[in-house]
């Protein structure tokens, strides 16, 4: 463990032994040089770049609960980032029943939440960069996408919240993903006439369909004390299949391997003495580019929302290439200082920093721009509508505690045999006791497609949906899986093999006990589907009229899938 993590769980450790409930701010209070030190990392070098990335809109400190299940297969079978719990701490060397633990891990969580307290929150964002900046003079911010998406405030505005919020927090480099779902007008629109100036908005990666022209810039180059540092930008490359392609219907995605290596051949021609890659991709699609791609130095990565402590070496054809991924929910910053002479990067340094509200003050500027921009919907937002008395998260391959509740709702209010709830990986979580209002409920289901749909699915064709979001999770091969996690079901049973191939991971389905007919049609309700259904209500409207008839929310027993093949896998914990 290195000499600042040990501080930093000291200066907790000292809180804690003192009786100061970080919830409720004390040590801040109590000991706000303590709380300073906790977050000197001692600059390196001569480059610096802050990374955070699929913050999805949260302007606030929240409560976010990370996976206990994150299975790989095949290659990526037991290797970082499918390693959750105590496998996690082991691999990485964090203390068990410590501040690391409740930010990297799901154990304990409601217990470690009450005691550590909320993470994020654009305002302590804000003061922590400020910090780092001040001892790293031209260090970059960069913005790793899905930042536009997840909340109320963000989907009612069109975004405009999160735009101004990047401007003010000093953002200098953005891709995306989520951020397509507002359109490709809309896109454009924000692009031209807020980020001009501001935020280069890049991604080497999208096209015309008709010329392949680029859509964006492929990357950007800037001069870092006397260094020449190109960031290339990768979108999510599957875009128009995991969200409905109408929003960019004259775009093309993909990962583009080929052209990615000509576009960082392209910049080291241009004099580049570091290539960072800002990518969307999703970390096993990082990794297998990591080793096929050669000349990128550090790969910041994004969408599948892995906070992994320590960047992972990939050998290649030209060196090796460092890959991270940091996390979601503005929970973490990633501090990537670089030691660069003579045209390349010597050495490096990388911490993952999480962003613990309670040991932060909140930057008075950005608390301001948030007061200001949420004031219009504060009474909406602020509506009760029922109480949990349990657990509510969304995270892991198969279900979460508030997926559990949203196929509960589709069930009872659309009257439906069976309900699918689609794998989304964003969502904040609720402790036990906690009022669940409709801001709430908007963090699990803000999207601009959100229509839920009821239609009458054979057996067969049921289990053929499990199998093909099976494959795209648990595909062998990163280039042919397209992030998320398996849709979350209400009603019906199933077993599931992920070792095994496409056709073959499926078996068992049962509704109530009784074996699946393949050939007769059950009644299905689902929402955010990809295709141009049928319009329904939207999802959240039907979620917020069954917590208004429960007004009490008992734990929710998750219906999770029987999971074979994966014994001793260190993705189950």
């Amino acid at each position: 463990m290195s000499s600042q993590r040990r501080e930093f769980l000291n200066v907790l450790a000292v809180a804690l032994a003192a009786g100061l409930p970080l919830a409720s701010r004390s040590l801040l209070a109590a000991q706000p040089q303590a709380a300073t030190r906790a977050y000197e990392v001692k600059a390196f070098g001569n480059v610096s770049v802050l990374h955070f990335t699929d913050c999805h809109a949260q302007l606030l400190p929240a409560y976010f609960r990370e996976p206990s299940v994150n299975l790989g297969v095949g290659p990526a079978a037991g290797k970082a980032p499918h390693l959750v719990g105590a496998a996690l701490l082991r691999e990485f060397n964090l203390a068990p029943d410590s501040s690391e633990a409740y930010a990297f891990t799901a154990l304990d969580f409601a217990a470690a939440a009450n005691t550590y307290g909320k993470v994020g929150g654009f305002a302590h964002l804000a003061t922590l960069i400020k910090r780092l900046r001040a001892s790293r003079p031209g260090a970059l911010l960069l913005d790793g996408g899905d930042t536009w998406q997840g909340s109320a405030t963000s989907l009612w505005t069109r975004a405009q919240d999160m735009v101004d919020a990047a401007k003010l927090l000093g953002v200098d480099v953005m891709t995306a993903h989520w951020e397509m779902t507002h359109g490709a007008s809309r896109v454009l629109e924000i692009v031209a006439r807020n980020l001009k100036g501001h935020i280069d908005f890049i991604a080497q990666n999208v096209v015309t369909a008709d010329f392949e022209d680029p859509v964006f810039a492929p990357y950007t180059m800037r001069q870092v004390n006397g260094a020449q540092v190109a960031v290339i930008g990768q979108a999510f490359p599957y875009t128009p299949i995991a969200n409905p392609r109408r929003f960019v219907s004259e775009w093309r995605f993909g990962i583009r391997e080929e052209q990615m290596q000509k576009t960082v051949d392209t910049v080291r021609a241009r004099g580049a003495d570091a290539v960072v890659l800002l990518s969307h991709n999703g970390m096993d699609v990082d990794l297998k580019m990591a080793a096929r791609v050669h000349g990128i130095d550090v790969i910041l990565g994004g969408h599948t929302h892995d906070a992994v402590p320590r960047p992972i070496a990939v050998a290649n054809r030209s060196g090796r290439t460092l890959v991270t991924n940091a996390g979601s929910n503005g929970k973490f910053l990633a501090v990537l200082d670089l030691d660069v002479r003579n045209g390349r990067v010597a050495d490096t340094r990388y911490t993952l920093l999480p962003v613990f509200a309670n040991l932060l003050p909140a930057d008075e500027q950005m608390l301001a721009y948030i007061e200001q921009v949420r004031a219009p919907f504060r009474a909406r937002l602020a509506e009760p509508l029922a109480v949990s008395e349990g657990l509510l998260y969304r995270r892991g391959n198969f279900s979460g505690t508030f997926d559990q509740l949203i196929v509960d709702a589709l069930l009872a209010v659309r009257g439906a045999e069976i309900a699918f709830s689609p794998g989304f990986r964003w969502g904040t979580s609720l402790l036990p006791g906690q009022t669940i209002t409709v801001e709430d409920v908007f963090n699990l289901t803000a999207i601009t497609y959100p229509e839920v749909t009821l239609n009458e699915l054979t057996g067969s064709a049921i289990k053929e949906v499990l199998e093909d979001v099976a494959d795209n999770l648990f595909n062998p091969d990163p280039y042919l899986q397209q992030g998320g996690d398996m849709v979350r079901v209400g009603g019906l049973q199933y077993t599931i093999d992920p070792t095994r191939a496409i056709g073959a991971r499926i078996s068992d389905l049962r509704l109530h006990g009784k074996p699946l007919a393949t050939g007769r049609k059950y009644k299905v309700a689902g929402w955010a589907s990809v295709a141009d259904a049928p319009q329904g209500p939207p999802v959240w409207d039907v979620v917020m009229q069954y917590l208004r008839d429960q007004k009490v929310i008992t734990p929710r027993s998750v219906n999770a899938p029987v999971i074979k093949g994966v014994a001793g896998n260190p993705g189950v914990g």
